[in-house]
């Protein structure tokens, strides 16, 4: 008896200091859509929260406060019948600076014409590397995109594990009806996301990920000139990519999640004159629909 209470008071107490990979808030809204029945979309907003939070991604043992922080939220525009669904998603993922309370936007995209059939109550059921159907397959695939992405951010190419399962996701997808997995049929989708982190012609995204994050913002804290250097290099980058590939997916949704940040980071009044006018022509160069937004860097305006 006392050794079974022993191994209870072990499982409990690993319980409340280990659990999954994510703490993924999930957000199912309707409001376009006009005598329905509600229900349905609070089922499916539970079903893909258990799917996201309650199940082990990798075999990696995180802290509760150490969850990675990610958002997605489904707009429904649309209820083409009974089971079926189509609307935006709206795909954000959080990571934490080390000794702060801030929390730096990794990802932050909306997947239109998102297209999906859910049976009310319908349990969310997935096997890695097939394609379920559109709505699970679609979650474990940006499961896999937040882990890589995240541990990126921590040791180069360190998340390659997680987008190659990712990918294989998209392969397996290929027969499927819904838009979003082919490559022929856009050039920002779930296929060239993937794709580009993967590839190695692109790999100053996942260079960039790195020292931004873990030489860059991680050591802002203690030794701010040491930190705002690695950024700035990791800016240069992103000035490689864009001479290579201007238009390449995954540099714009780094661009999107990090705008305001760069912006925030070189007003800084001790950045050197130069260091900020360098900065800034980098900027208006790879994003110059924004070029008044770096502007101000300068201007102090």
């Amino acid at each position: 008896m006392k050794k079974i209470l022993i191994l209870l008071t072990i499982l409990l107490l690993s319980t409340r200091v280990f659990s999954q990979e994510l703490d993924c808030q999930i957000s199912v809204t309707s409001q376009q859509v006009s005598g329905t029945d509600k229900r349905v979309y609070e089922s499916m907003q539970t079903a893909m929260y258990e799917f996201m939070n309650n199940r082990k991604w990798s075999n990696f043992n995180f802290r509760t406060e150490e969850r990675i922080e990610c958002t997605i939220l489904y707009t429904i525009s649309e209820r083409l019948g009974t089971d079926d669904f189509k609307g935006s998603l709206n795909i954000v993922l959080r990571r934490p600076v080390y000794n702060s309370a801030y929390n730096t936007t990794m990802l932050n995209w909306v997947e239109k014409d998102f297209q999906v059939r859910y049976v009310e109550f319908q349990p969310l059921n997935y096997s890695e590397g097939t394609y379920a159907d559109n709505l699970t397959s679609t979650l474990a695939y940006y499961a896999y995109v937040f882990l890589g992405l995240y541990f990126d951010s921590f040791s180069p190419y360190g998340g390659t594990p997680f987008l190659e399962k990712a990918q294989a996701i998209v392969n397996a997808a290929q027969n499927a009806q819904e838009p979003g997995w082919k490559g022929y049929e856009s050039q920002k989708n779930k296929y060239w996301l993937v794709e580009n982190f993967l590839n190695p012609s692109t790999s100053e995204l996942r260079d960039f990920n790195y020292k931004f994050h873990r030489l860059g913002l991680d050591q802002m804290y203690e030794k701010v000139d040491q930190g705002r250097a690695a950024v700035t290099e990791s800016i240069d980058y992103l000035k490689t990519l864009f001479d290579k590939k201007p238009n390449n997916f995954g540099l714009q949704l780094i661009i999107d999640a990090k705008r305001d940040e760069f912006v925030n980071i070189y007003s800084d009044q001790r950045v050197p004159p130069l260091e900020k006018t360098s900065v800034v022509n980098i900027l208006k160069e790879i994003d110059p629909a924004n070029g008044s937004k770096y502007q101000t860097i300068l201007s102090g305006k």
